[in-house]
């Protein structure tokens, strides 16, 4: 398993981080970039707030079914996951490269991601018998195995066949069939059919008592959000003028979002079971969002400070997340006083004090964004970014 540094003059030298995110190369997006940069810049946001009970609604998941904004971040970054497939492995399938020389290439970026979500929910303690296996990290490694493999060795009407059945067959499965001890189409977080294997898989192990938000079962429709990705990588490498790009993006995006809205009268959108209706709502605001940072960015050429801090964090995207993620951790665990924590100390004098609780703790939440953008940026600054 080999992660390198890439520098700017192309060489490399091995390292021990990396960037998930494929490299386009020499027809790399930036918009893409940028899109991914803002996704890892409102995950850091929304993760690290100065107090969890003072946070404005926006910031804050649906308790169960609904939408907010906050539920769009964990989509968005699947969708940039299958965006960004056809510019790296679509580049080498071209250059000749045969699809079973590149399956290594695909599962080793899949154990990466996986092993990189299990240290960070096992250090310090390493306590096995009782740690949360599922992540963030860990679906984004199944999803990326389940989708590059699909793009290598499945055809463009294959892999769209293939998302229509996952997101028709999830929808049958936990409306139609009725889970063990209780009726069919029982949404509930005990009731339904993703909770049931994740408390069959991992009892013991799972985010809530009978449940867990990144669980095995959901992670199919979550692939199918990655699928959606891919078709519209592939429209993006199709050749067209931009306009007809374009026009294709904001088609499928208005589509998406009306299909979801009118199945959530019957499905209802829900983050935690990444429902059906939840994939199609949120591939549609995202292509949308891609489809304005296109045209703003690729298309018009609109280059500057409001787009540059986006791409700092995207073309270190993995980095940005676990090394934030792991320095919450840290500040949770050293203790400061009698149950304080160095992150609540900081929180309280630094923020609270003059900001008030609510706007303090949003105040921490940005100024540890700001902070980490500028560490990306420092290691942008010098031509390091982080790949597999």
């Amino acid at each position: 398993m080999l992660i390198r540094l890439e520098l700017r003059n192309g060489s490399t030298i091995p390292f021990a981080e990396l960037e998930v995110m494929q490299s386009c190369e020499s027809t790399r997006l930036t918009s893409l970039d940028a899109f991914r940069g803002l996704t890892v810049a409102a995950m850091i946001l929304v993760n690290n707030p100065g107090n969890w009970a003072q946070v404005y609604a926006p910031l804050r998941h649906a308790e169960w079914h609904g939408l907010t904004p906050t539920d769009l971040v964990f989509p968005f970054f699947l969708l940039i996951v299958g965006v960004a497939i056809p510019f790296s492995l679509g580049q080498r399938l071209e250059s000749g490269t045969a699809p079973t020389a590149l399956i290594g290439r695909v599962l080793r970026r899949s154990l990466i991601l996986v092993g990189l979500g299990l240290a960070m929910r096992a250090i310090p303690d390493f306590d096995l018998a009782t740690m949360r296996y599922y992540g963030v990290l860990q679906r984004i490694g199944l999803v990326y195995l389940s989708a590059g493999l699909a793009f290598l060795f499945m055809g463009s009407a294959s892999r769209v066949a293939l998302t229509v059945f996952l997101l028709l067959g999830y929808w049958l499965l936990m409306t139609q069939v009725p889970v063990p001890g209780h009726a069919a189409g029982d949404l509930s977080p005990a009731g339904n059919w993703a909770a049931w294997v994740d408390r069959l898989v991992l009892d013991g192990h799972l985010w809530g008592s009978t449940w867990d938000p990144e669980g095995l079962l959901s992670t199919l429709p979550a692939l199918a959000t990655a699928l959606i990705g891919i078709s519209a990588g592939e429209w993006l490498r199709s050749g067209r003028a931009a306009g007809s790009l374009l026009q294709g993006l904001l088609v499928s995006a208005l589509l998406l979002l009306g299909a979801g809205y009118l199945w959530g009268l019957a499905f209802p959108v829900n983050k935690s079971l990444w429902t059906s209706t939840y994939v199609l709502m949120t591939a549609g605001w995202g292509l949308g969002l891609l489809s304005f940072l296109y045209w703003a960015i690729d298309v018009r050429g609109w280059r500057g400070r409001w787009q540059a801090w986006m791409v700092v964090f995207g073309v270190n995207a993995i980095t940005a997340f676990v090394a934030s993620g792991m320095l919450t951790k840290a500040l949770l665990r050293i203790r400061v006083g009698e149950g304080v924590s160095l992150y609540q100390a900081i929180y309280e004098s630094g923020f609270r004090s003059w900001a008030g609780e609510l706007n303090g703790s949003l105040a921490f939440a940005l100024a540890y964004v700001l902070l980490w953008w500028l560490l990306m940026a420092l290691l942008s600054k010098r031509g390091l970014h982080f790949k597999v």
